[in-house]
């Protein structure tokens, strides 16, 4: 359809419009290929400019046929005019006093004025179009199909367990989620420019505690890291907790000080687990899953119990270093309501 509609329309409105289109386009297409650092766009606007040089190089030529007629259509003409034919002798007239200049012959080229209007008009206007085009992108939002990063709540509120209305001040799953969902998580983790593919948070208790501690976490995932907080309200020190990392499977122990709070970075392996959902319906033994980085804080000053874990840990057992984890903690506990005395 658009092929037939472009040979339908007159050739100084025709070929200004392919001239602008394919400058247009292919300028664009160029810089993006330029820009991306991808060969493939590049053969695209190259294929539109050599396009654009052929539409151009034919306007050329139709201008100078115009300005520059050929003289075969008037020498043949004349030549039959001057055929011996009988003519009778003219008369004397008397001649005016203003005589008019020449007029032009019909051998004299007239200028078109209505196809250069016709060019003019054509250029301008998807000369418009195409400044349209190309500007579009800057002023208009991102594309839909850009991803956007992941929101922690989901319109549900779940009802908190029975704990949660039993200890002092307790922080949700929500609000760790949207103190951990922050818009430079990635940049403190070190991969900027990444977007997060998940959030969420839960209002758990404490496991092997029948219910009676709360637990709630929150969970940001990227394409490169997953990072978990979660904040425990039990009675153990930080001191106690090293004491029972060093009876278990925790690597490269290390005590700090972070926010005037006690706190241990320590190293743990994850769990892996498989579920099979086929006919069986059985799920695999589980396993031990990529290295996980950990910085354990106190929830108050003064150490008196219950503590905040922030772990950091990649599918291809990749870690980031522990400034990154110190940065999160300094950005996620103020909105961690200090443990209040008791």
């Amino acid at each position: 359809m658009l092929g037939i509609i472009l040979r339908l329309l007159p050739f100084w409105v025709r070929e200004p419009l392919l001239i602008v289109v394919g400058s247009v386009f292919g300028v664009r297409i160029m810089y993006l290929a330029v820009h991306d650092s991808d060969w493939v766009p590049a053969g695209i606007g190259t294929v539109f400019l050599v396009f654009t040089a052929i539409r151009i190089h034919m306007v050329v030529r139709a201008l100078r046929a115009r300005r520059n007629p050929s003289p075969a259509a008037s020498t043949n003409g004349s030549a039959a005019d001057a055929a011996p034919q009988p003519q009778p002798q003219p008369q004397p007239q008397p001649q005016p006093q203003n005589v008019p200049g020449p007029r032009p012959g019909p051998g004299t080229p007239k200028k078109d004025h209505n196809a250069w209007g016709q060019a003019v008009a054509a250029v301008a206007v998807f000369g418009a179009i195409g400044a349209t085009l190309w500007l579009a992108p800057d002023f208009t939002p991102s594309d839909v199909n850009t991803s956007q990063p992941a929101s922690c709540s989901d319109g549900t509120h779940e009802k908190l367990p029975k704990v949660y209305t039993h200890t002092p001040r307790p922080v949700t799953g929500e609000e760790l989620c949207k103190a951990l969902n922050r818009p430079d998580l990635a940049e403190l983790l070190g991969t900027s420019g990444e977007t997060a593919t998940t959030a969420s948070g839960s209002n758990n208790t404490a496991a092997l505690t029948d219910g009676k501690v709360a637990e709630p976490e929150a969970q940001v995932a990227f394409d490169t890291y997953t990072v978990n907080v979660s904040a425990t309200y039990n009675d153990l020190t930080t001191d106690q907790y090293v004491k029972l990392m060093k009876f278990g499977d925790e690597q490269n122990i290390k005590t700090l000080t972070v926010l005037g709070r006690p706190a241990v970075l320590f190293s743990d392996h994850t769990m892996k687990l498989e579920i099979n959902l086929g006919s069986g319906g059985s799920g695999g033994p589980v396993q031990q899953g990529p290295l996980a980085r950990t910085l354990s804080v106190a929830l108050d000053r003064h150490d008196r119990g219950g503590y905040c874990d922030i772990t950091v840990w990649s599918e291809s057992g990749a870690l980031p270093n522990d400034n990154a984890l110190l940065h999160i903690a300094e950005k996620v506990l103020p909105g961690i309501p200090e443990r209040p005395a008791r």
